[in-house]
């Protein structure tokens, strides 16, 4: 996570035009992808989106075929000026179509990071120190900064695409949500998400329900003193949720327990 991952035009314009830092990959329905990343996936509309997929795929036109995509999701991209474009490497076959890869250790790998290094500093992107990277040194990984995107793209997949409270498996309707909102004080990090059915999600935003720091879903009395409702959700009171097994991506229990006392309802 975190290696660079560059951009090459399409032969005869064999040259590097610039790149980005490799943050996660994932097969997606292409709806997901669109509502992940709008027309960042390189096309003005879904509908635009569906028939480049059927061209490159030499396929007919299906209205029902919610096709599966492969993503690589890239954070901080970057573009060089067309004067600095790197010429593609010598050993870099007209034949490849999925991309090559490079070792920097090997002499055509250092070269063309040293290449790039240079073309990154000279743009000081956010994401690279100078204290924490050589001048022409080894790729240095890094924690990308998530997008709304990338976020939801990854929360959808750390959680093996299943509702952390219901293990609800239809992706349509679960959605990646922050534990602390991005309008109050909030990141996009994997640790400061849930993923959660839709319904789910509102009532979390809300503060209608909760998952206290210890990871136990918790539902507001006043779901029913408001609505004269709530049946579907009471029997979900003070049950564990699912959360994955690496520490790293498990949510931050001082994102929870800001949640339980600042949101929560009681």
């Amino acid at each position: 996570m975190g290696e660079p991952f560059l951009f090459k035009l399409h032969s005869p314009e064999n040259y590097i035009v610039g790149g980005g830092f490799f943050a996660h990959s994932s097969i997606l329905p292409s709806s997901v992808a669109w509502e992940a990343f709008g027309y960042k996936n390189g096309a003005s509309s879904f509908n635009k989106m569906r028939e480049r997929i059927e061209k490159y795929r030499r396929i007919p036109a299906d209205p029902h075929n919610d096709y599966n995509i492969g993503c690589i999701i890239l954070e901080s991209p970057f573009f060089f000026p067309e004067n600095e474009w790197i010429p593609q490497p010598k050993d870099f076959s007209a034949n490849i179509v999925q991309g090559k890869s490079y070792d920097s250790a090997s002499p055509i790998g250092r070269e063309l990071w040293k290449a790039i290094q240079l073309r990154i500093q000279a743009t000081t992107l956010p994401m690279i120190e100078d204290r924490q990277m050589p001048m022409f040194g080894d790729p240095v990984l890094i924690q990308p900064r998530l997008g709304q995107g990338a976020f939801r793209v990854l929360i959808t997949d750390t959680y093996q695409r299943r509702c952390a409270v219901t293990q609800e498996k239809a992706l349509p309707v679960l959605e990646a949500a922050h534990i602390r909102p991005v309008s109050e004080g909030g990141l996009h990090r994997v640790d400061n998400g849930l993923l959660l059915r839709s319904d789910l999600h509102r009532l979390y935003d809300r503060g209608y329900v909760t998952v206290t720091p210890d990871y136990s879903f918790r539902v507001s009395r006043k779901l029913k003193e408001e609505f004269e409702n709530g049946e579907p959700y009471y029997p979900l009171d003070k049950h564990k949720i699912w959360i994955p097994k690496r520490e790293t991506m498990q949510p931050s229990r001082r994102f929870l327990e800001w949640h339980a006392d600042e949101k929560f309802r009681g």
